[in-house]
């Protein structure tokens, strides 16, 4: 039977009191399983005012208590991460592996977060003029909300939160409505690994709750990852209301083979890339850019192992599972179709896959186009389905401003044995995360995740210490005693708590 998927607040379930909601289905069979509440504006400032209520209690919380329930968290979720993965598998339909990997990913940044302590140190300038001392200091923002995506339920909210919550902030989660399950599974990880009441809270939705917490005078920053029309959205609103953003938008990621490339390992990493988790990764390599004679040899050993792939439901023995949607697979199949009229050639072509599943499932198996034009729309489009495009130039300064002049920039790589190119690229190329033989270079939680241009709007990248730098803000404080203080004599030997 499908089960009612509640709001959560001050460590509890709550179901919310608007009545509407929005069926969730197993991709894998198109059979709805459940039904996640839809806030509407009460809901939702109830659910921020718990996070209101307890920012003081949390933000006055030593740093010794903070890490602690931390490590806690950690040591939960390494223990139970196979749970987790059969959500994450039954709602989004990634295969069993791919979900485990997006866990592990995510709790790096829980373990980066740990360490908190260290960034958060001030400095301290003694005697900077007679008598005067300087020093500085790193203070939490107040209740923050995270508007995650559907294509990671697990591991892009765990890019934010960690973070957040150790460095004395409450927060708010809104996951997306196609898989809300995971952030109430996590939210009882964090009651039961000690976090009080309110620190860490979801509010279930759609637009009518994303524009509370975008407008909602308590909510002090904005963490946002998703298309890049509504990225813009969510900066241009939250900022106009004064409020701290980072939003992560779209993204079209081209990878450069070069003549002297392993091509062995360019079809490999193409194929991993490209097909992981169907597509619907922002990292995703969706643009193959072969330069000079390697093309036809190139295309025709990612085919070959494309072919071999199998689709199928992700709690069987398959590569690549479905889409999220019925409504998103027909959306990517249409992009497919479209460049088969504009005269690309589909060289493997996903529309007939014959997949290892239920027959209502949102099959599209690996699809690879080749001889695509920069005016074609498989191209000018974030497809975010396991659609490979192939497009050919002769030199290497041409696949450079071919990257340059796209209006995304997330992500790139090169394939090459040529060290002096490799250098070359990575200096000219205009995209923030950029791969030298790694196809996606999602960088590790003690860096910074974020692009350039259309695909990120504000200033501070997620995780890392721009990560830190984002969920508190620097405060200087000039000091001058007229006499020393004493405090007394105590032998007890000093405790940090």
């Amino acid at each position: 039977m499908p089960h009612t998927i509640a709001h959560w607040a001050d460590n509890k379930p709550y179901p919310g009191s608007s009545g509407n909601t929005a069926p969730v289905t197993n991709p894998a069979t198109g059979a709805i399983t459940g039904h996640v509440a839809l806030a509407g504006v009460p809901d939702a400032r109830h659910v921020i005012g718990a996070a209101t209520a307890a920012f003081p209690g949390w933000r006055d919380t030593s740093l010794a208590k903070r890490t602690a329930i931390l490590f806690r968290f950690r040591e939960l979720l390494n223990e139970r991460k196979e749970e987790l993965a059969a959500i994450i598998t039954a709602e989004h339909g990634k295969v069993r592996s791919d979900a485990l990997g997006e866990i592990s990913r995510g709790q790096e940044v829980a373990e980066f977060a740990c360490g908190i302590a260290h960034l958060l140190k001030g400095g301290l300038s003694e005697n900077a003029s007679t008598s005067v001392d300087v020093s500085s200091l790193r203070q939490p923002l107040g209740p923050v909300a995270i508007i995650s995506p559907f294509n990671f339920p697990a591991m892009v909210p765990m890019w934010f939160f960690p973070i957040a919550i150790a460095g004395g902030n409450t927060v708010v989660l809104k996951p997306s409505e196609k898989d809300p399950s995971a952030s109430l599974w996590l939210a009882k990880l964090w009651a039961e690994a000690g976090l009080p009441d309110g620190v860490f809270n979801v509010l279930q939705g759609d637009k009518d709750a994303v524009d509370e917490l975008l407008t909602n005078p308590d909510v002090k920053a904005v963490s946002f990852v998703g298309s890049t029309p509504i990225a813009r959205y969510v900066y241009g609103t939250a900022t106009a209301h004064g409020k701290r953003v980072q939003a992560l938008g779209g993204a079209k990621n081209h990878a450069v083979i070069l003549p002297d490339a392993d091509l062995d390992l360019a079809a490999d990493s193409m194929v991993n890339a490209g097909f992981g988790s169907a597509g619907e990764r922002c990292m995703a390599i969706s643009v193959v850019v072969a330069v000079g004679s390697i093309a036809d040899d190139l295309v025709a050993r990612i085919a070959d192992r494309a072919r071999r792939l199998k689709t199928g439901d992700g709690t069987r023995d398959a590569d690549m599972g479905p889409l999220v949607t019925r409504a998103h697979r027909d959306k990517v199949r249409g992009y497919v179709d479209q460049a088969e009229r504009d005269g690309a050639k589909v060289v493997v072509d996903g529309r007939q896959v014959e997949p290892d599943g239920d027959a209502g499932g949102f099959w599209l198996g690996p699809t690879l186009i080749d001889n695509v034009r920069t005016d074609m729309s498989c191209y000018t489009n974030e497809i975010f389905g396991p659609v490979l495009s192939v497009v050919r130039v002769e030199t290497y300064d041409e696949a450079l401003a071919l990257i340059n002049a796209n209006p995304y920039g997330n992500g790139t790589a090169i394939f090459t044995s040529d060290g002096g190119a490799a250098r070359k690229f990575q200096n000219e190329v205009e995209v923030g995360m950029v791969g030298i033989n790694v196809p996606i270079p999602v960088p590790v939680a003690y860096y910074s995740f974020g692009g350039w241009k259309s695909s990120l709007f504000g200033d501070t990248h997620a995780h890392g210490a721009e990560g830190v730098h984002f969920f508190t803000r620097a405060k200087v404080i000039t000091t001058r005693w007229a006499d020393p203080s004493h405090a007394g004599v105590n032998l007890g030997f000093p405790r940090n708590d």
